[in-house]
């Protein structure tokens, strides 16, 4: 959705609350005031009714219950539309301040022009230029990350946000950088390809070959949930460790032994 799009629904959403809550607000008032100005009944002389008279029945024309609704629904949608918003926004920023080692070549003023083509709105031209930046500056891949962002969140394209993060993955990255990279690759894979082999496949790889970093302790926390919900068997949550295997001994000629300390 383009942003000027974006800021057209939340002043719409804005300006129907407001409204709808002016009716609402409006209509109890009267409603209130009509109660109000009821005569209270004379409890030593009540009136008999008169059942030869005609009763007219009094129309009322409040409609609490519409307003009230409206009300509710235009500001239910505003909140869910401002939430994924903030969510976007501060999970850009995460992802930014997770790859800052990268960000020295992003003052560029060929990568500002592919944000620029970005915030208009024109994201295929966006990640084709940055394709090209990256193409010429290859160890910047918070540009490579940049790109999966895009196919993920701005053209909802999941397959493609994937591929983007296993090349990613695939290049020479700081351990607690390639393995925040790759838990963002599982969520894509389990929340939006319903891929859940290669997630788990890729949560063992973290904790095995990066056991030390905070992505790790992430990754084996994800493999616990999956075992509690039964998506996964409990041997499954705890990949054994890799360990090198150890030098075969000497061969040594007939008669020798190896030598005493």
């Amino acid at each position: 959705m383009q942003k000027g799009t974006k800021i057209a629904l939340f002043v719409a959403l804005a300006a129907a609350a407001l409204f709808f809550g002016w009716r609402f607000k409006s209509d109890y008032t009267r409603l209130m005031n009509d109660t109000d100005s009821k005569p209270d009944a004379d409890l030593l002389n009540p009136k008999v009714r008169d059942y030869q008279e005609k009763v007219v029945e009094t129309k009322t024309d409040y409609h609490l219950g519409a307003w009230g609704a409206a009300l509710v629904v235009s500001v239910v949608l505003f909140g869910l539309m401002a939430a994924h918003e903030a969510s976007q926004y501060f999970g850009g920023r995460a992802l930014k301040v997770l790859y800052d080692d990268y960000a020295d070549g992003i003052a560029s003023p060929d990568y500002e022009k592919a944000e620029q083509e970005w915030a208009k709105g024109n994201h295929l031209e966006a990640i084709r230029l940055m394709r090209e930046y990256l193409t010429a500056n290859p160890r910047e891949q918070h540009v490579a990350l940049r790109i999966a962002e895009i196919y993920e969140k701005d053209l909802e394209n999941h397959l493609a946000a994937a591929l983007e993060y296993e090349e990613v993955l695939k290049q020479k990255l700081p351990p607690e950088r390639w393995g925040w990279a790759a838990i963002h690759l599982c969520n894509v894979y389990t929340g939006k390809l319903n891929q859940l082999d290669k997630a788990v496949v890729l949560l063992q790889r973290i904790c095995t070959e990066y056991s030390e970093t905070a992505a790790a302790d992430k990754a084996r926390k994800r493999l616990d949930q999956l075992v509690a919900e039964g998506m996964i068997p409990p041997s499954a949550a705890r990949p054994a460790p890799t360990t090198e295997a150890s030098p075969p001994a000497p061969t040594l000629p007939p008669g020798f032994g190896p030598k005493k300390a």
